[in-house]
């Protein structure tokens, strides 16, 4: 982070659990918060610390249907297992736990924090490591991802007159945020990710460029198994920044997933902290106010270090 930054934090992040068996660690919020602390990065004077708040309830219908968040809402509240596999909820991958609706809530409020922070506050950036949700759709849970705070986050910054890049760093591809705004030319969706021929969620081809008054806004980099930083920086120089410069937007997201690293469990690819870093200053040189959020990242000690890609 640099001049005028915001970094939108909760201890409750860490307050549930997707299950003891489950790839999802919600431990890493407070390993990455304190490995900030310890390096002295969240100190610094150009940097506030803002407490993250619930979404309200209305600010999900932009993007997520009614009967979907209702039967969130009635599964979290619920005792004992419920699970409905129409919106995607109660098995192994998208576990429903007490309190859900409103953890995925405080995530995606702490987003929704992050944009007003950069559009209202004078922030040049903002990061909410508890954000990039990007697997959510409409009206299914999918990927551990319960309420897409991007979607949300960006469909508000549409709606006042913005023109929006979106670029997704994980190593899985951003396919809720890709089918949001696939049909617009108001949003640039870019997402570096491992191929889906044979990893989920089985899309983010090339081929797919968009639709009707979208067509060409959407761009995927699928990359092989084992790609390592230099493959990374070649997209990032030779694609993703020639893009952000045509395009011309107002606004940057972006969606840092740490599942990149070569030790991810879930993953094959093999960036280091060097492609996090790289990402981060490129991002930042464009000097556009930027959303910075988390994503995917399963090894939890290597998650939190990508943390500090982030500090002054």
């Amino acid at each position: 982070m640099s001049e005028n930054c915001a970094f939108i934090y909760s201890n409750r992040f860490g307050d549930f659990c997707f299950g003891g068996n489950h790839p999802f660690k919600v431990e890493r919020f407070a390993l990455t918060h304190r490995l900030l602390c310890g390096l002295d990065l969240l100190s610094a004077p150009e940097v506030r610390i803002v407490e993250a708040q619930l979404a309200d309830e209305s600010d999900l219908h932009s993007f997520h249907h009614l009967d979907y968040l209702e039967k969130l809402k009635e599964f979290s509240e619920a005792e004992g297992r419920r699970a409905d596999f129409r919106f995607g909820l109660g098995d192994h991958e998208n576990p429903v736990f007490p309190g859900v609706f409103d953890w995925v809530r405080l995530c995606c409020g702490a987003t929704l924090e992050a944009v007003r922070q950069v559009l209202d506050e004078g922030c040049h950036c903002a990061f909410n490591m508890a954000g990039g949700w990007h697997h959510a759709h409409a009206a299914r849970a999918s990927g551990f991802s319960y309420l897409n705070d991007a979607v949300i986050a960006i469909n508000a910054m549409v709606n006042r007159g913005l023109r929006v890049a979106y670029i997704d760093l994980d190593a899985h591809h951003g396919d809720g945020v890709q089918e949001a705004f696939y049909r617009t030319d108001r949003v640039l969706t870019i997402s570096l990710h491992e191929t889906g021929k044979d990893f989920f969620p089985y899309s983010g081809f090339v081929r797919e460029l968009g639709a009707g008054a979208g067509y060409g806004y959407t761009v995927n980099l699928p990359f092989a198994p084992h790609s390592d930083d230099l493959v990374f920086e070649q997209a990032l120089r030779r694609v993703v920044m020639p893009l952000l410069h045509a395009y011309q937007p107002d606004v940057l997201v972006s969606q840092m997933g740490m599942d990149i690293l070569r030790t991810d469990p879930l993953t094959r690819l093999e960036m280091t902290t060097g492609s996090v870093e790289l990402a981060a200053r490129l991002l930042r040189r464009t000097g556009l106010p930027w959303v910075a959020l988390g994503g995917g990242g399963y090894d939890r000690l290597n998650t939190a270090r990508g943390g500090h890609c982030f500090g002054p």
